[in-house]
């Protein structure tokens, strides 16, 4: 009788220790799916574009009045580095662009104004140059990219001065601004904006697309997007496009005379939009200054044999495949 008990009581520990096991087996296995979630989550974090334009704190003098410069330059800060470099170096080849800063440069600096502010600057870089460079790594990425921004704002500020001495009342400016255009999808798209008025009888002003496939981690140019051996099939859809532009803005009576002061050419400045392919074209490509900045718009499903299918809108692709089956069948 003893021994049934003893034995009872034995099976009735086991089997408490079973299920305690159990238990434990289970909570552990609660954190492993938490982690699970959490790492596809930050996997689709990385394929989104997230940020914001921060404006460069540059050494602007102090100028009172209507005819006071104005030099204002944004840089782009996201979840990108790829995206962020790019994006500088291309706000400062606009710069260039602009000011043509190697060459403009000797022409506005006198040299009574040339020679003091080059042993002035010498004297200083020496005395700074340590501390410059153990700061360095502590400086934000807006502060490292206002040092670079500032010898363009230097050559405003000299041709500004310049056309002063000539009697040009009339305020001078430049603005760059980038943007975020696409923050998801197969190519994310960052708009970098400018405009700038340096005297004469106007402004000027352009929009270029950077596009980035986040999967790869790099920019994509229009050739990175087509199928191969595509080129041309765009090319004359595009031409086509060119030709409706021309007609519906009644800027000829017919193409060839047109084409005989303004050529067609394929711009490699484009985005992906809702519907179609974007060209967009600086002033003076493809007409005159009054036309601004013309876009040339190629809608997606004529072009189902020219981009690569990756890189079309889920819509698109979905209409593309139902087609085939239906051909199939």
């Amino acid at each position: 009788m003893l021994m049934n008990k003893r034995t009872a009581v034995f099976g009735v520990l086991v089997l408490v220790g079973s299920l305690s096991a159990c238990q434990k087996q289970d909570t552990n296995q609660h954190p492993q799916n938490t982690e699970q979630t959490s790492a596809s989550a930050v996997s689709d974090a990385t394929l989104t574009l997230q940020g914001e334009t921060e404006k460069l704190q540059l050494n602007l003098p102090e100028c009172d009045g209507n005819s006071c410069p104005e030099f204002s330059v944004d840089r782009l800060h996201t979840n990108q580095l790829v995206v962020d470099k790019t994006i500088d170096q291309a706000i400062l080849q606009h710069l260039e662009q602009i000011l043509e800063i190697s060459n403009q440069s000797k022409v506005i600096q006198t040299e009574t104004d040339q020679e003091p502010r080059k042993r002035e600057h010498a004297d200083q870089q020496q005395q700074a140059s340590v501390t410059l460079q153990n700061n360095h790594a502590i400086k934000t990425p807006a502060e490292q990219m206002a040092e670079q921004v500032q010898p363009y704002l230097t050559a405003f500020l000299a041709l500004d001065q310049e056309l002063k001495k000539i009697g040009a009342s009339n305020k001078i400016n430049i603005m760059v601004s980038p943007k975020i255009l696409n923050a998801d999808g197969p190519l994310v798209t960052v708009v970098l904006n400018t405009s700038s008025y340096l005297g004469g009888a106007h402004g000027s002003s352009s929009q270029t697309y950077y596009n980035f496939d986040l999967k790869q981690q790099k920019q994509m140019t229009l050739d990175d997007v087509l199928l191969p051996n595509q080129k041309a099939n765009l090319d004359k859809l595009a031409y086509q496009a060119f030709k409706t532009w021309v007609a519906d803005a009644k800027l000829a009576e017919n193409i060839a005379d047109y084409e005989q002061v303004w050529k067609f050419i394929l711009s490699k400045n484009f985005y992906l939009g809702q519907k179609s392919l974007i060209l967009q074209y600086g002033e003076y490509e493809i007409g005159p200054y009054v036309v601004g900045l013309p876009r040339l718009e190629i809608p997606y499903a004529q072009l189902q044999n020219i981009l690569k299918k990756q890189y079309l809108p889920e819509k698109v692709q979905v209409v593309d495949t139902a087609t085939e089956k239906k051909t199939q069948s």
